[in-house]
């Protein structure tokens, strides 16, 4: 057997995160080969994955990051299975690591985003998988989100289980109007930026509970169309951005509180994930 030297095992910690023994354990099985060792790490992840698929991780972190300019903000979630995991450093370390990556190289979709090199010769993914087997259970990168516009606003709610992007259509937009209507978005989670941006599916939807509420009012069915339009407004003023409500101030909708500060400022684009809320 090789031996085993605490350098050899403190530069594996180094490449890996994983902890002293199972450095050990993996360069006394890799002979002292560093890279074999990295590889008997990684697959020991996968082993696991395979174990934990049927898992749910539906705890984690959602953070965002916007580029120097401005002009563009990425976000990203990476699951676990608890909380405790989710506040653990390493496992936060790796999500900001990823959340680099994107806003570096700003990929298509998810799957790009996986398969970026990170660390070398290694994907983003392959990382991932590393740090399952290190952890113990169950991690998944399982969103990824870009805009861009003339100003981006990120925020991520105190314990990083809520985050939001969102795009102005001015470069000068005051930080505090943008920084309120990223927490609007946060608090109110609506479903789209405007009317015409509501999902036809969703419209329906809306129609038709509508419809079914004012039936077992015992509304008479030639006004059955004219009460769901009624509801729809109603639903368009609660669930669209730029009509709803402004939190501060109840009195204005969003639309009328960004007109305040420039009569042309508006939202453009806005994208919201919240983990266990």
């Amino acid at each position: 057997m090789a031996e085993i030297s605490a350098s050899d095992i403190s530069k594996l910690r180094k490449l890996t995160g994983a902890g002293m023994m199972d450095c050990k354990k993996a360069l006394e099985e890799a002979a002292g080969d560093v890279e074999k060792a990295i590889e008997i790490i990684r697959k020991k992840g996968q082993a696991i994955a395979n174990k934990r698929a049927d898992r749910e991780a539906s705890e984690g972190v959602a953070l965002t990051k916007v580029t120097a300019d401005g002009k563009t903000g990425v976000m990203i979630v990476l699951n676990s299975e608890t909380d405790f995991v989710a506040k653990n450093a390493d496992f936060i370390g790796l999500a900001e690591n990823i959340l680099a990556i994107a806003l570096k190289n700003q990929p298509a979709d998810l799957d790009a985003l996986k398969a970026l090199p990170m660390d070398g010769k290694f994907t983003v993914q392959d990382k991932v998988v590393e740090k399952l087997g290190i952890i113990g259970e169950k991690l998944e990168l399982s969103y990824y989100a870009k805009i861009s516009a003339e100003k981006v606003m990120d925020y991520i709610h105190p314990g990083n289980k809520l985050a939001v992007l969102v795009g102005f259509n001015q470069a000068d937009a005051p930080y505090q109007v943008c920084r309120d209507v990223a927490m609007q978005i946060a608090a109110m989670n609506p479903v789209s930026l405007d009317k015409s941006d509501v999902p036809p599916k969703i419209l329906e939807q809306e129609m038709d509970i509508a419809r079914e509420q004012a039936r077992k009012e015992g509304k008479p069915e030639n006004m059955i169309e004219k009460i769901a339009d009624g509801k729809l407004n109603k639903f368009f003023k609660e669930g669209t951005l730029l009509n709803q409500e402004f939190i501060k101030d109840n009195k204005k909708t969003v639309r009328d509180y960004m007109k305040e500060s420039n009569k042309d400022l508006t939202a453009t684009v806005f994208k919201r994930f919240s983990l266990s809320l």
